[in-house]
């Protein structure tokens, strides 16, 4: 075993890997298929060691998520998830073997040495769950942005290490090259990589309002709430006289849909497979937003989704690198 994870192997092309650690991925990749409605549709167009790494931090994350969204009471969930963050502890510095018995943990341990992936992203997830936990609420916009970083922003900058960036002589992540650690770059990716995770993390809010509210968990800003007439969430599905939803939600929309057009200004910055991929994801959360903006009170009824015939067509679009010329065009005229 390598002695620290923190100084990956930079990829090129696949390399082989021994039988644990092939049934590890195998074991992140089926719970990612059947638990990743969306996320799975992305990564499918990832060459298989970008897919296999992917796979690794999803299950990592789920197994958070869960404790999270368990049943188990709040003290238990505390020790669960602290548990869980020794576990990172081991990963991070190197001392989960291949015939370890947690196959999350071999996987991710395995794709932190041949990516550059910043681990402390995971701690910054549970974090956020522990906010959860607590039944934290939110006043402000930033308020709920610092929640939505932990959440979110951490899961793109996890992902942007593994996808790298584009045109660095040395490989992604390559010290010194274009896109590499300390550039300028790089910088600038994992910043709209972050912004991009906050744009999905408010569509999936906006979807799951009624859903979080009968599970006790109010995340919009008390103040947009207050603003549009809607103090008291929205736990029975019904409004306060006077309350106007749909300019809350429009509201939330235009600050997502500001969010969407800073963070897709990374998709130039990939190469095209890893392009693809992110142009899925959020494809299909935009797609959501849509939705959501055309008929606001649907969120109320339950969950809104896509069909699959749908979903599958953005992945498509998002092979093509439609998305991403047309950010490229939109950045040349914003110089011109």
């Amino acid at each position: 075993m390598s002695p620290t994870v923190e100084g990956p192997t930079h990829a090129s092309a696949p390399t082989a890997v021994s039988a644990p650690v092939s049934a590890a991925y195998s074991y992140c990749e089926a719970v990612t298929g059947s638990q990743a409605r969306n996320f799975a549709y992305g990564i499918r167009l990832l060459p298989t060691d970008k897919r296999h790494a992917m796979s690794a931090l999803y299950a990592f994350s789920r197994r958070v998520d869960d404790i999270g969204d368990g049943t188990l009471p709040g003290e238990a969930k505390f020790a669960r998830l602290e548990e869980t963050r020794a576990v990172l502890g081991r990963i991070r510095a190197g001392e989960v073997d291949e015939d370890d018995t947690d196959p999350v943990a071999v996987a991710l341990a395995h794709a932190a040495r041949r990516f550059p992936i910043p681990l402390g992203g995971l701690d910054e997830l549970i974090d956020g769950v522990l906010m959860d936990v607590r039944g934290e609420t939110y006043e402000t916009w930033d308020d709920l942005k610092t929640y939505c970083r932990c959440v979110a922003g951490a899961i793109g900058r996890l992902s942007l290490g593994v996808f790298g960036t584009v045109n660095a002589p040395g490989g992604p992540g390559a010290p010194g090259a274009r896109g590499g650690p300390g550039s300028s770059d790089a910088a600038r990716a994992a910043e709209y990589a972050d912004t991009l995770g906050l744009a999905l993390q408010l569509t999936n809010i906006l979807r799951d309002v009624r859903e979080d509210a009968v599970n006790g968990r109010t995340y919009l800003p008390a103040e947009d709430l207050a603003k549009f007439g809607c103090p008291e969430g929205f736990r029975d599905g019904r409004l306060p006289a006077g309350a106007d939803f749909a300019g809350l939600v429009h509201h939330e929309v235009r600050r997502a849909r500001a969010l969407f057009a800073e963070g897709y200004r990374l998709l130039p910055m990939l190469d095209r497979r890893s392009g693809a991929c992110v142009a899925a994801m959020a494809g299909i959360y935009r797609r959501l937003l849509d939705r959501i903006e055309r008929e606001p009170e649907a969120v109320l009824r339950g969950r809104v989704s896509l069909p699959p015939h749908e979903k599958a067509y953005v992945a498509v679009r998002g092979l093509s690198g439609l998305d991403a010329r047309t950010v490229s065009r939109q950045a040349v005229r914003r110089r011109m």
